[in-house]
């Protein structure tokens, strides 16, 4: 399961864990199975019945007799994502506890759910993203079969109206696989085209990180500098206190930007200072550098430093430093206002039905995410970024290995199914794209979409599950 989904649940569920660690032997190997009887495994296979049913009755009746801290039209809209869950077995489980291994019914994603009763307390219930247990893992595949194996998929999808993007797979020089699927703009009756340009999202992230970095290597920038350095003017004492580092690492208790307050602003929001003046009053999430917190803000705060300390806007920097050393010539920020060639729109899911996504977008793109992009842009920054064109060879291992659990400096850094690699990936309403990087295969595979979450990843998911490893 990808952290997207993870971080989606953990809106539905206020106190869920949602690790990605499996339990320890000692705790493993001293439980069992909870019987039919079992409380736990009751109000286990009760959440499961009433999620199944995305009936909202049931799912009340369920939160109304457990107690649990649940958010109704959360998950409503999960099971909208996720088609529901099949039980694919009964796990172990400490006393008090029982759990389960389930599986989404509309795709591969396999979930560990725990539900712990304790006298008096409402009802724990927690839905772990896992990888895979070794007897569920897919069976690898060839180059060829793996590449036919996602066309196939990305197929069917569109087919049922799930999927409209282009998909980009590509080893070293070669490209494997490119191919377009789906309208970008329904109303005109426009298909996507290899050309068509998409709202990446927070994929973004990356561009502002190696901006950034580019000003550390300059030494315009330090990454134990603070925003109060570089933004003197900067309203809350504690923020101005969050390092270069903790903002690349989304360790600064910055918070988000997204809620009522940007709902209310979304068209009055127009350079990361507006960003600023609405959000710079506000005090840390949680100590800086004491917790990791995914900040929508923080990078706001990062592009805005750009701006202060290069003395160009964040766009004409990103523009002149990153675009143009990388060859991409499709990607931009321009406002939604604004008529961008090939720019497709942006649907999302209301009622069944895919609806003109317009309401939901800001003003324009920022250093946190909503610019636009193609894939064979995006290509080229993967190729840019691993030949040293944009970063040096030091600063983008530092920029690309843990620096948390699961982020480096602007790119989602970890293993899943089996492959290492890097890069980042975005999704909101009417948009949902994915770089991933993996030096070991020499691979780069893109995927973009102008429809919500999470139809990119699970396919990107389906093809890290099957494609070869390195040899």
């Amino acid at each position: 399961m990808t952290r997207r989904l993870a971080l989606f649940l953990a809106a539905c569920l206020s106190s869920s864990a949602l690790a990605q660690t499996a339990p320890s032997p000692a705790t493993a190997a001293s439980s069992t199975v909870a019987p039919a009887s079992d409380p736990a495994r009751q109000a286990l296979d009760a959440w499961l019945d009433a999620f199944n049913a995305n009936d909202r009755a049931r799912l009340e009746a369920f939160r109304d007799r457990y107690q649990p801290k649940m958010d109704v039209d959360g998950m409503l809209g999960f099971h909208q994502q996720t088609g529901g869950f099949r039980l694919l077995r009964r796990e172990p489980a400490a006393a008090g506890s029982a759990q389960a291994l389930v599986r989404e019914s509309d795709s591969e994603t396999v979930a560990r759910v725990t539900a712990t009763v304790r006298q008096g307390q409402p009802l724990a219930l927690d839905i772990e993203a896992i990888e895979r247990p070794a007897d569920l893992r897919i069976a690898r595949l060839d180059e060829a079969d793996a590449i036919a194996a996602l066309a196939a998929k990305a197929d069917a999808d569109a087919k049922r109206d799930a999927f409209s993007g282009v998909l980009l797979v590509a080893r070293g020089d070669q490209v494997l696989l490119r191919r377009a699927w789906g309208m970008a703009d329904r109303g005109a009756g426009t298909p996507v085209t290899l050309e068509t340009r998409f709202r990446v999202g927070s994929m973004d992230k990356m561009f502002t990180a190696v901006a950034t970095l580019q000003l550390v290597g300059a030494g315009k920038l330090s990454l134990d500098g603070t925003v109060g350095e570089y933004l003197p003017a900067y309203p809350n004492a504690e923020i101005a206190k969050v390092t270069i580092r903790q903002l690349l690492t989304h360790a600064g208790g910055t918070g988000d930007i997204f809620g009522p307050e940007f709902d209310r602003h979304r068209l009055e929001l127009k350079t990361h200072d507006d960003y600023v003046r609405l959000y710079g009053t506000r005090g840390p999430t949680h100590p800086p550098g004491e917790g990791y917190e995914y900040s929508n803000y923080g990078f706001v705060l990062l592009g805005d430093i750009i701006e202060h300390v290069s003395g160009q806007s964040y766009y004409d920097y990103v523009e002149r430093q990153v675009f143009a050393p990388a060859g991409m010539h499709d990607t931009g920020f321009l406002p939604e206002d604004v008529a961008v060639q090939g720019r497709a729109r942006a649907y999302t899911r209301k009622d069944g039905k895919w609806v003109d996504a317009a309401d939901t977008l800001p003003y324009r793109g920022t250093a946190a995410g909503g610019g636009y992009s193609t894939a064979g842009d995006l290509l080229a920054f993967a190729r840019a970024l691993r030949s040293g064109k944009l970063l040096p060879p030091a600063l983008l291992a530092q920029a690309t290995s843990r620096q948390t659990p699961w982020y480096g400096y602007g790119f989602m850094v970890g293993e899943r199914q089996g492959v290492a690699g890097f890069g980042h990936g975005g999704g909101a309403e009417g948009m949902n794209g994915a770089l991933e990087i993996f030096p070991a295969q020499d691979q780069v595979l893109v995927a973009l979409a102008n429809i919500d979450p999470p139809e990119v990843d699970r396919l990107v998911d389906y093809y890290m599950a099957r494609m070869p490893l390195a040899k």
